[in-house]
């Protein structure tokens, strides 16, 4: 780790970069931390308990508007990174990126073509936990998994915490936030809790990494995230993987299957 750090103090000294998005250690776990001066590179860590996506930093204009970036990125940091410069929110021309793993490997990255490589061999980090709650929910019937989601979703009182997280949700106005008309009612209920959920899932098809970080976000522990996860299923069963092809909800083709239409 001292040997990434002194390459990020590197860069730092010579300009390289402007400022260093990373993680330091928090009160109970690593928090962000954005370090501008090379004198305080050595409060950056990376460990398996830094495992928030920091990419959702990259669209503040406020915090890394104009600067050449450094960030720590996770496998799905990296593709998240990948997503918002197929929608040109970031320039590879002011991005270095350092990679680490579970394992404690580090590798400095510093285009998005090495990135796209980097990702082509990098293997996803295991998440058993969420493997047998999306295991049980895809054994349960339709009205069973519509009780399910019915349950889970009427306690959410609309905190906004998993827009927050997502660093694909960047619009300056979002759809909860548009009135003339009222897509979306802004109040906490079962079915406005719902709606505002498929609308989130929906805006984010094809381009979520599928991170977690909106379920990790949420105060009452919704595991909202295997809505995006299974969306995310869903779009490379039907569509394939690659982003560069087009938006799937913004994109349209003669011969695009339609098998997934119930």
């Amino acid at each position: 780790m001292n040997e990434i750090v002194s390459q990020i103090r590197a860069l730092l000294e010579s300009k390289t970069i402007d400022i260093f998005i990373g993680y330091e250690e928090g009160t109970r776990k690593p928090r962000p931390v954005f370090v501008s001066e090379a004198k305080d590179a050595g409060k950056l860590i990376f460990n398996e308990n830094c495992s928030g996506n920091l990419a959702v930093y990259l669209t503040r204009k406020d915090l890394v508007g104009g600067k050449k970036v450094g960030i720590a990125a996770s496998y799905y940091t990296l593709k998240s990174i990948v997503h918002l410069s197929n929608e040109n929110q970031v320039s590879e021309e002011i991005l270095y990126a350092v990679a680490f793993s579970e394992k404690g490997d580090y590798k400095l990255l510093q285009s998005i073509e090495e990135i796209k490589q980097y990702l082509t061999e990098a293997i996803a980090p295991a998440k058993p936990d969420e493997e047998d709650l999306i295991g049980k929910i895809d054994e349960m019937t339709v009205s069973e998994r519509w009780e399910f989601w019915t349950d889970e979703l009427s306690r959410c009182f609309k905190c906004y915490a998993c827009r927050s997280a997502c660093p694909m949700c960047y619009c300056t106005k979002c759809i909860v936030e548009v009135n003339r008309p009222q897509w979306i009612q802004p109040w906490a209920g079962t079915l406005s809790n719902m709606e505002w959920q498929i609308s989130r899932v929906m805006h984010l098809a094809g381009r979520c990494s599928d991170c977690g970080s909106c379920g990790t976000a949420c105060p009452l522990g919704i595991p909202i995230h295997l809505l995006t996860h299974r969306m995310a299923e869903l779009v490379k069963e039907n569509f394939g993987e690659s982003a560069e092809k087009g938006n799937v909800l913004s994109t349209f083709k003669p011969d695009d299957k339609e098998n997934f239409i119930v």
